[in-house]
């Protein structure tokens, strides 16, 4: 069956060169970007709860955009002056960059990971003395404290902010050719949404191994799939998807 349209369970882009604008054209689908999920920030007195000072804690370790919002927003809210000595860990170059948003960056200690957790570990241990911490959504990937752990450092998880449910309601009677993924919650909010959602001829793209399994437990069937070698990214998956089924 040919593609014409396709739901992103994701905010829009907000850059103009987005490979997906270039997918639309190219291709000549029709692309929607609603998001499935949601971040809302907890207050500083929950955080409180979690038996969290700021002030002792040495370095902080940054995995997303979210991170850092959520991060100065509590100390804000808790009238703390973030110190120009705290060490800044992030995850990747894009993180470290919207970092610039609350700090001067020359002025900082900031080391930047290349895109995983993983790949940011040897910096984390190279700094192993220092106290960090981890502001984080309620929904964590295990890896993360797996590998903390691992590095014998000392540092503590605290949840600043929460994945929550979109409501898609308007979404009730609308049909899309394909569904685009990106995480186990985004799955979770279909069904939470639709109980008796039923996939029928709508193709189903996911992005990562955890989203993938997400799906199948649904009973779900994954057409299209990134990362992979020869599609590294989701717009590359669902350019290849598309050639193929559109030619026919």
């Amino acid at each position: 069956m040919k593609v014409k349209t396709i739901l992103v369970s994701q905010p829009e882009p907000k850059v103009e060169n987005s490979p997906y604008f270039d997918l639309e054209e190219k291709e000549k689908v029709k692309i929607d970007f609603i998001p499935f999920i949601h971040v809302e920030g907890v207050d500083a007195k929950e955080v409180r709860l979690q038996k969290v000072d700021l002030s002792n804690y040495t370095a902080i370790i940054l995995t997303s955009r979210n991170s850092v919002d959520h991060f100065f927003r509590i100390a804000d809210e808790m009238r703390y002056k973030v110190p120009d000595s705290l060490k800044y860990f992030c995850q990747s170059e894009a993180v470290a960059y919207y970092l610039q948003k609350y700090v001067v960056y020359r002025k900082r200690k900031i080391y930047v990971g290349k895109r995983t957790f993983q790949e940011l570990s040897p910096l984390i241990k190279k700094y192993k003395n220092e106290k960090f911490l981890l502001p984080s959504s309620d929904k964590l990937k295990p890896e993360i404290p797996e590998t903390l752990d691992s590095l014998k450092v000392e540092w503590k998880q605290a949840v600043f902010y929460k994945t929550v449910v979109s409501d898609l309601s308007d979404l009730r009677d609308v049909f899309y050719d394909i569904l685009v993924f990106f995480s186990p919650s985004g799955i979770q909010s279909l069904f939470e949404n639709f109980p008796d959602f039923k996939q029928n001829n709508t193709r189903i793209a996911v992005f990562g191994n955890s989203t993938v399994k997400a799906a199948k437990e649904h009973d779900l069937t994954v057409n299209i799939q990134a990362p992979t070698p020869e599609t590294p990214s989701m717009t590359m998956a669902l350019q290849k998807y598309i050639k193929e089924a559109n030619k026919k």
